[in-house]
């Protein structure tokens, strides 16, 4: 257990060592990736991590469950790394937005304000009417849209803006994860949401950070607890722009993999995934040993860049 401790700590500390990015004029500069105060930070990895926007809830006439969200763009300048700031777009002021959960059958109802810089709009994976897409109804600064449609089908889906150029939206931060829980619900476990993403900063369409759930090497420094024996659920999308894949490796266990959680019957067991932008995937495991381990994109240059963390399993 001790040489393992060492390992591990050798391993953060390689991490968390001088990276070089380029700066907005053009040269380079050395900067050490110490953790981000999160007291002061807009960027909250383990608010993230477990928190799920219902929205408000109330019975329609037919006895329907009608579920209304406020989705507000707006522009922040936001710490993606210590001493490292973005001029970024944000659904509700942080990046990802918020996770919007809704039951299949249930009338979501979202309120969409525009108070960006920026024309922005709300495009939502899965099956709605087409003036729901977020595509064509192009929201201007200070305006607003309604989106409204039937949660269909089941499963892990996302969000992002679709207004051109869409690489542009998605790398400043605009999207989030929409999750259809099936009408019989899954057995009980420790839920969890993942979304990995990247920050080109100096928009030079090649990311300087990796990061799962907004900020680099963050969950090294602050690892998951989970208990042993404990069934875990991850909920895992990918919405890494300017790089083709994404990958998501677990240590020392393996787990069931659902391919976007449409259907929770059929599975692959594996330690590895990977995935193109877009995808998701829906994570099941639980392990047998305490101890600490980790998690991270087997792209080693998306580790070495932030995309790394850690689980403490606990008795």
């Amino acid at each position: 257990m001790r040489v393992e401790i060492i390992v591990i700590l050798a391993i953060v500390l390689s991490s968390a060592t001088a990276l070089t990015v380029s700066s907005n004029n053009g040269k380079s500069n050395e900067t050490v990736l110490s953790p981000v105060d999160i007291n002061s930070s807009l960027i909250d990895p383990d608010r993230y991590l477990y928190e799920f926007n219902y929205g408000r809830v109330y019975k329609g006439d037919n006895g329907t469950t009608i579920r209304e969200f406020t989705i507000v763009v707006e522009d922040k300048r936001l710490e993606v790394a210590n001493g490292i700031y973005f001029d970024a777009w944000t659904y509700n002021g942080t990046i990802p937005g918020p996770t919007i959960r809704a039951t299949e059958g249930d009338i979501v109802r979202i309120h969409f304000i525009n108070n960006g810089s920026e024309p922005h709009t709300i495009h939502l994976h899965g099956e709605h009417p087409a003036n729901a897409d977020g595509v064509f109804e192009i929201v201007n600064p200070l305006g607003s849209f309604t989106y409204e449609f039937i949660a269909s089908p089941a499963g892990l889906h996302l969000y992002h803006c679709h207004v051109n150029p869409v690489d542009q939206h998605i790398n400043r931060g605009l999207y989030g994860v929409f999750i259809i829980d099936p009408k019989v619900p899954l057995k009980p476990a420790k839920e969890m949401v993942m979304l990995m993403n990247g920050y080109d900063t100096d928009f030079d369409k090649e990311n300087n950070f990796y990061t799962v759930n907004g900020l680099p090497f963050y969950y090294m420094n602050n690892p998951i607890e989970i208990k042993k024996g404990e069934l875990v659920r991850i909920y895992l999308v990918n919405m890494l722009e300017y790089d083709l894949i994404n990958n998501f490796h677990l240590h020392g266990q393996l787990y069931k993999l659902y391919r976007t959680g449409t259907n929770m019957t059929n599975y692959e067991l594996t330690d590895m995934v990977t995935m193109s932008q877009g995808e998701r995937a829906v994570l099941e495991f639980q392990y047998n040993y305490p101890g600490l381990y980790m998690f991270h994109a087997h792209a080693i240059e998306f580790s070495d860049k932030g995309w790394t963390g850690l689980f403490k399993v606990v008795e």
